[in-house]
């Protein structure tokens, strides 16, 4: 599947399982360190708002990053950074979860057709880094894909991020990893795992052999 499909797959389905998300639901804890639901959310609206500011970010710059070298291994999230703070701040001053779902499904949308219009090879600017569109998009399919798993934590009965989308975000942590992950793990068990989002089980472990030692591979 194109880089662009996967995206707009990716992003697709993650909003939906927000907008069928209950009130009761925003309240529960997320799979990011410190985060409710409901931080997770506000979260995502500043995502796809980075998104638009991206693509209407145009540079004439060789670019810098693709779509694996965007992503650096970082140290492990606490909790404590301050645009966490931030983050759980705005998205208390929401207070009624239906004007979050709003908004991301507003600044949403937008951000979507914004990567379905936008040309594939232009070369663009954000972090300092340069990077074209394609690969840009490419890149948030791993962040699509991973705060998907993020929200549904400990909502066992949500849907779950689509097979290609964790398919592709797999190939390209194994890429970031230097290494496959072993095909007993499923891609959603491999990109849990190797993030650090949960533990590995002492069969699992035996299975990661020296990789195991790598791990985990926090993303930022």
């Amino acid at each position: 599947m194109a880089t662009v499909e996967l995206f707009a797959l990716s992003w697709a389905a993650l909003r939906k399982t927000v907008a069928e998300l209950s009130d009761q639901d925003f309240e529960r804890p997320s799979g990011c360190t410190g985060w409710l639901v409901r931080d997770l959310v506000c979260h995502l609206i500043i995502d796809a708002q980075d998104v638009l500011i991206t693509l209407v970010t145009p540079t004439t710059a060789e670019p810098t990053r693709d779509a694996v070298t965007y992503w650096q291994v970082v140290e492990p999230p606490t909790g404590d950074d301050p645009l966490d703070a931030l983050i759980v701040r705005l998205a208390a001053a929401y207070e009624d979860p239906n004007l979050l779902k709003f908004h991301l499904d507003d600044v949403g949308a937008a951000a979507g057709r914004a990567a379905e219009l936008a040309d594939r090879t232009v070369r663009v600017s954000t972090q300092d880094q340069v990077i074209t569109v394609g690969d840009y998009l490419g890149a948030y399919v791993m962040e699509w894909t991973l705060h998907h798993l993020d929200l549904i934590a400990h909502l066992p009965d949500a849907a779950e991020p689509p097979t290609e989308s964790l398919a592709r975000a797999r190939e390209m942590l194994e890429k970031i990893a230097g290494t496959p992950f072993p095909a007993s793990l499923s891609d959603k068990d491999a990109l849990l795992i190797g993030t650090g989002r949960r533990t590995p089980t002492d069969a699992e472990r035996a299975d990661l052999g020296a990789l195991a030692a790598k791990l985990p591979l926090a993303l930022g």
